[in-house]
């Protein structure tokens, strides 16, 4: 079993103990998520859901409340800001630390040397680069925005 699927587990039964519903909410959220996962590798050689797995997950959802939040705000509806934003906090607990812009800059400058990237067209090697090493640790917008001004200069 995947080490951060344990954690979420354990914290899962604690938020249930404690009677922590919004917690318990968004934790089952994040169970049902990983069950989806599992059904979908029944197909593929892959059978149990791996911490990348787990990591690709959480990124994704943590991506559906940032959308979220953006309408909500164009709706006025800051009840919801606040769920999302909680529910942000909640699934940030289990992912990596998240890499600094200098060290996001840093990364896409190894890559683009690592890669002998040209120009823009070899924006794609560079990104599975990156997405190889710092999956779960780098906001991958970020890096997509330096290596177009990286490999346009």
């Amino acid at each position: 079993m995947s080490e951060i699927f344990k954690k979420i587990t354990l914290d899962l039964n604690d938020a249930i103990k404690a009677k922590n519903s919004e917690r318990v909410l968004t934790l089952r959220s994040i169970v049902s998520q990983k069950k989806d996962k599992e059904i979908e590798l029944r197909i593929s050689d892959q059978k149990e859901v791996l911490d990348v797995d787990i990591i690709s997950i959480l990124n994704k959802m943590m991506k559906q409340r940032k959308e979220s939040i953006e309408m909500y705000e164009k709706g006025g509806r800051a009840d919801l800001i606040e769920k999302e934003k909680f529910e942000i906090k909640v699934i940030e607990d289990f992912l990596p630390e998240q890499m600094s812009d200098d060290e996001i800059n840093q990364a896409c400058k190894n890559a683009i040397s690592e890669s002998n990237a040209q120009s823009i067209k070899d924006m794609g090697k560079v990104m599975q680069i990156l997405k190889n090493n710092y999956l779960g640790k780098m906001d991958f917008a970020k890096a997509g925005k330096i290596l177009k001004e990286k490999l346009q200069g």
